[in-house]
């Protein structure tokens, strides 16, 4: 089941207030934070434009964020270097969104934003 309005309001309130957060309003054409939706996974990016192409942008995943329906729990990931997504080793589930976007932003061991 997809999610409803509602739900979709509060994902873009929690996560685009994060990435509108993150983007510095000054350097906003050399460096933003989106959020993309999938089904039940959320995908926060980091936007650059490409260093050899500037009229061109790269994408770096920041974090992974999925929603278990089943449970109503919300579960963290990050990225390591090899593509590989682990499930973060600090508050990596909640059913309360908001709780692990605050553990993106605080960033405690460096997972996210370095």
């Amino acid at each position: 089941m997809a999610f409803s309005e509602i739900e979709l309001k509060r994902i873009d309130k929690l996560v685009g207030a994060l990435c509108r957060k993150k983007t510095p309003e000054q350097y906003k054409d050399e460096l933003s934070f989106e959020y993309r939706l999938t089904g039940h996974d959320l995908l926060i990016l980091e936007i650059r434009p490409m260093w050899n192409n500037p009229q061109e942008k790269t994408e770096t995943s920041v974090a992974k964020l999925k929603f278990n329906r089943t449970r109503n729990v919300w579960q963290l990931y990050w990225q390591r270097a090899n593509g590989k997504w682990l499930k973060y080793e600090g508050k990596s589930e909640n059913k309360d969104l908001s709780i692990l976007v605050t553990e993106i932003d605080q960033d405690s061991f460096g997972c996210f934003f370095g």
